[in-house]
């Protein structure tokens, strides 16, 4: 951290150090206007002192912009002159408007009224010095032009379309009463437009308040300017607020996942044993109700005479079984006691075979004799 001393731009000395923080509150006062918005914190500073001192040391050399004062100062000076000639520029354009405003308000008078001669005379004056002064301007110093004139005219050409001596005398005394006029009828618009309640006012009372207008203006202008700055600083504020709470959320998250971490683990095996005692007591349960469902259904199927008579026909069928078991027995035995005999009872085997044939043959044939003879 930087130490520094009292006063708007404190003076910072080689190795001077103080407490977090204390250095940023200072670089904070010091640096929140000239230097864009450092999101450091105090762990940053107390590891990097120097570049805090490094910051201190610039805002010495800096104006609220963040400009160089050198660099500043030359800036005011340009926009001074800036001011100057943007303000000459403004009057001849106002009354360049109005003259010609004047002119247009001429031609919507023609359609409407009657001129009289000398109002006419004096709108065509204006009108014809008008334009041979802007051609005169659009054709230029004839010393700076690289190209022909524009459809060979010079200045004589067009000074000879100046309207008379008498005329000119005349429009030049009325014109500055038209001007004047014209620009009090757009002063108390525009007061009427800053200030609403001031159309039902008298002449006398618009005048004084056109007269302190500009300072109103420049009072409200003061007021908007000061309040863009004010909100800036508080953008600025909310960024740097936005930051630092970002980063303690940042670390309350890191904490709370560090403290879930190490409570899941202990907690763990006791929350899977409780679910696996959970999960068994919740099976036998389903077991046990499928076993009652199937009792129910068969309670529900069969009567106590259906089952009498199932017990029945069950005696009957083992009656059954058992004897057919016997008889497979005896078969079994006398299987046996032939296989005994061996490849000599085989062959008298397919003897008799033969010969049972044979005769079945023979009386199959003597049937047949038999019947064709009869």
């Amino acid at each position: 951290m930087v130490c520094s001393s009292t006063g708007k731009n404190p003076k910072m000395a080689s190795g001077d150090f103080c407490s977090p923080g204390e250095g940023m509150e200072i670089l904070q006062q010091v640096c929140s206007k000239q230097l864009p918005p450092c999101n450091l914190s105090e762990e940053d500073l107390l590891q990097n002192p120097h570049f805090s001192k490094l910051l201190l040391s610039l805002s010495q050399y800096m104006d609220e912009s963040g400009l160089s004062l050198s660099l500043a100062k030359e800036q005011a000076q340009a926009w001074k002159e800036v001011r100057l000639h943007k303000t000459t520029w403004l009057r001849s354009e106002i009354l360049q408007r109005v003259i010609q405003e004047l002119l247009v308000d001429c031609y919507v008078k023609t359609q409407d009224t009657n001129l009289t001669p000398e109002d006419k005379k004096f709108h065509g004056t204006l009108e014809q010095r008008l334009l041979v002064t802007e051609l005169t301007q659009l054709l230029g110093p004839s010393q700076e032009r690289e190209m022909p004139p524009l459809l060979g005219l010079e200045k004589a050409d067009l000074l000879e379309l100046m309207p008379p001596s008498e005329d000119f005398v005349g429009m030049r005394a009325r014109l500055p009463l038209e001007v004047e006029e014209q620009l009090k009828k757009k002063c108390f618009s525009l007061l009427c437009y800053h200030d609403p309640s001031s159309g039902s006012d008298s002449e006398t009372l618009k005048a004084a308040k056109v007269w302190k207008l500009a300072e109103v203006l420049v009072g409200d202008r003061q007021q908007c300017q000061d309040a863009k700055s004010q909100q800036k600083e508080q953008m600025m504020l909310l960024e740097k607020k936005s930051a630092t709470y970002s980063q303690v959320l940042l670390r309350c998250l890191t904490l709370l996942q560090r403290l879930l971490q190490e409570h899941r683990l202990k907690t763990q095996s006791e929350l899977d044993r409780i679910n696996a005692q959970y999960l068994e007591i919740k099976c036998s349960a389903m077991i046990l109700k499928l076993r009652m469902e199937e009792l129910k259904i068969l309670s529900d199927t069969y009567t106590a005479e259906k089952v009498e008579v199932h017990r029945l026909i069950r005696d009957r069928l083992e009656g059954a079984i058992c004897l057919q078991e016997q008889d497979m027995e005896e078969s079994r035995q006398v299987l046996n006691t032939y296989e005994v005999l061996g490849e000599e009872f085989d062959r008298l085997v397919k003897e008799y075979t033969k010969l049972k044939q044979a005769t079945e043959n023979k009386r199959w044939a003597l049937q047949e004799f038999s019947k064709a003879y009869r």
